[in-house]
């Protein structure tokens, strides 16, 4: 079952991220180097990015109402709004607290998508990517 809203969500999340990768042809570097910390981060992202929208029978439970549905698309589209907001406001700054808000608003809708649509896989995934994701953006950023 796809959950066509959280893959609208994971979209337009995207859309700054795709527009850094194409301006910044060198990437991003890491300046703190942990290959495991790497690795566990980039298995919850691509897990939140693919449990966002996926939905596999069994591990997702669904909203428990339509008004949880609606808290569920309002709180979505602000995170994903402010996100957005950050990257434009702070697309040429490289502090902590760009690091950290732009780490820590994906982060929450992530585990705030998972607990309200019930979704066992995204809980999980958002849980092993919120640390780590943060810890990476603050060791770089710092």
């Amino acid at each position: 079952m796809i959950n066509v809203f959280g893959l609208a969500f994971v979209i337009v999340m995207m859309i700054p991220n795709i527009i850094f990768a194409v301006r910044c042809k060198d990437g991003f570097e890491s300046k703190w180097n942990n290959k495991t910390i790497e690795r566990l981060e980039q298995i919850g992202r691509f897990g939140c990015i693919g449990f966002m929208f996926l939905n596999i029978p069994g591990t997702w439970f669904g909203w428990w109402s339509w008004k949880v549905f609606a808290i569920y698309l309002i709180v979505d589209a602000v995170l994903v709004i402010f996100y957005c907001a950050l990257w434009i406001i702070c697309w040429k700054k490289n502090n902590v607290f760009k690091a950290l808000s732009l780490s820590i608003i994906p982060s929450v809708l992530f585990l705030f998508s998972g607990v309200v649509s019930r979704s066992i896989l995204l809980i999980l995934a958002a849980m092993l990517f919120a640390p780590t994701h943060v810890l990476i953006s603050y060791k770089n950023a710092k």
